[in-house]
């Protein structure tokens, strides 16, 4: 552990779960400096408001009637997650020790998880560690979970986001970011979660949609056409992701430094960017100008960063942008060669946008800009001449992505025979919305049962008599909007 002018170098037991008292001090702050503590606690909320985030978001692209259930399941998510990761999840993740791919319990229910420097820095200790890094473990469920849109029951989701984060997240956040874990021996690159969050939630979302199954009236050329019920709820939600991914990539270096502050900087640049160059592609086909595809293509920046925000340059991060968004915006045309009712895109977005990070990633990753935070030494990427690194990024991108998908089906596959685990609403239940069904509640005063051109506004002629100077009529038709 680097010592500095504040902080006493630890003494204590590492390598093996210890609290921290083996130090025999009586302050155990005295080991950390204060100002990383406040960043990363700080980061931790960002993270945190990120979640709300993508249930506003995936909530506005959806249909009004299933508007609130997904920011019902974002929230679920936090909850759910949170106490899977007291429980066992934190310890199967960062434990101290373990095999290549999965750790051991023994931070069971955080027991010994207080001030021995953490499994990801010296930095800070494994209880801070711990905050911070459930707040990503409980946004991946939460990005994958949106494919259960208008045709999923509550409680199975609340099941599968428990098992999926113990069975797939947890072993993959494990081989990328765990010292002990073979892609991490291995060499591979990924500062924020370009695996074990998006491409582990894009492959997700891709088998959940296979394993739940089209929704009804779904055609295999257009989809289910319908344009998204509210754009004011996806520019909020893309604000909440914005500003919270300061604090997923800045966050991720563990600590108040140079490396944190340049990946905020290439956080910055790759969203705007990719946010402009999706703007531009829907331009050229619509002549105009998209506050969707603005906001699609800021996130997909955001994505295809993630894993090089701690590694590469600004003038490499513009690069990211326009190349990760220009790939996901293409990529949303693969669920119709597939022929999956894939509704939100997460698979494009998330999936091919992690994969489109990772493989960029080992061509720019510099050892210099690695450096900035005093300790971190790599060889780099195609820029520094390492050229078998962008092997060492598609070995990562292969196993990340099966693993999650296999697992995925699997899981889905073995709830589905469960009695009360069945994941699909009936289609009854799915044309009255899984609001209304599952919730009882609604994200507006009504819902919106259907829409036709033909609706119109009672004339004054056409209202009962003594009623032509009501606002409102218990007997004349109603106009749903």
């Amino acid at each position: 552990m680097s010592a500095s002018l504040y902080v006493t170098p630890y003494n204590g037991t590492t390598g093996d779960a210890d609290a921290g008292y083996s130090t025999d001090v009586t302050d155990l702050n005295q080991f950390y400096e204060s100002g990383d503590f406040a960043w990363i606690m700080t980061c931790a909320a960002l993270v945190l408001l990120m979640i709300p985030g993508v249930g506003f978001f995936y909530s506005g692209l959806a249909r009004r009637k299933s508007a609130l259930s997904l920011i019902m399941l974002s929230i679920l998510s936090i909850a759910v997650v949170d106490f899977q990761w007291f429980f066992w999840g934190y310890s199967l993740t960062f434990s101290h020790t373990g095999s290549s791919f999965i750790g051991d319990l023994s931070n069971f229910g955080l027991m010994k998880t207080l001030a021995q420097p953490s499994v990801g820095s010296t930095k800070i200790p494994d209880l801070l560690f711990c905050l911070y890094q459930g707040m990503f473990a409980a946004i991946t469920p939460a990005l994958a979970i949106g494919a259960a849109v208008d045709r999923a029951r509550i409680l199975p989701c609340i099941v599968f986001i428990f098992v999926w984060a113990t069975i797939v997240y947890d072993p993959i956040a494990y081989w990328t970011w765990n010292a002990n874990g073979w892609s991490f021996v291995m060499g591979g690159l990924d500062f924020a979660g370009g695996t074990p969050v998006h491409i582990s939630s894009g492959a997700a979302a891709l088998a959940f949609s296979v394993m739940i199954g089209k929704r009804t009236g779904y055609a295999k050329s257009a989809g289910l056409p319908y344009r998204p019920h509210n754009v004011t709820h996806i520019v909020l939600g893309t604000v909440f992701l914005w500003v919270g991914w300061f604090g997923f990539n800045g966050g991720s270096a563990l600590a108040a430094n140079m490396r944190a502050v340049m990946a905020c900087i290439v956080t910055h640049l790759a969203a705007s960017v990719g946010g402009i160059t999706w703007c531009l592609l829907d331009y050229r086909l619509e002549k105009k100008w998209s506050v969707v595809g603005f906001c699609s293509g800021a996130i997909a920046g955001l994505v295809a960063i993630t894993p090089g925000s701690g590694f590469v340059t600004p003038w490499a991060a513009v690069i990211f942008g326009i190349v990760g968004s220009i790939g996901c915006n293409f990529a949303t045309k693969l669920k119709f060669l597939m022929g999956v009712d894939e509704a939100l895109d997460i698979f494009a977005v998330h999936g091919i946008g992690g994969i489109i990070g990772n493989l960029l990633t080992g061509l720019f990753a510099a050892d210099y800009i690695a450096a900035l935070d005093g300790f971190t030494a790599i060889p780099g990427g195609w820029i520094n001449h390492n050229y078998v690194q962008l092997g060492y990024q598609i070995a990562d991108c292969v196993a990340g992505f099966s693993y999650s998908f296999v697992l995925t089906c699997v899981i889905l596959f073995l709830m589905n025979l469960i009695p009360g685990l069945s994941l699909r609403v009936s289609a009854e239940q799915e044309e009255l919305g899984v609001d209304d069904d599952q919730l009882g509640e609604f994200a507006y005063d009504y819902v919106e049962l259907q829409r036709h051109t033909s609706d119109v506004l009672p004339t004054a002629a056409e209202l009962p008599s003594g009623r032509a100077g009501s606002s409102k009529s218990s007997e004349g038709p109603e106009k749903i909007v």
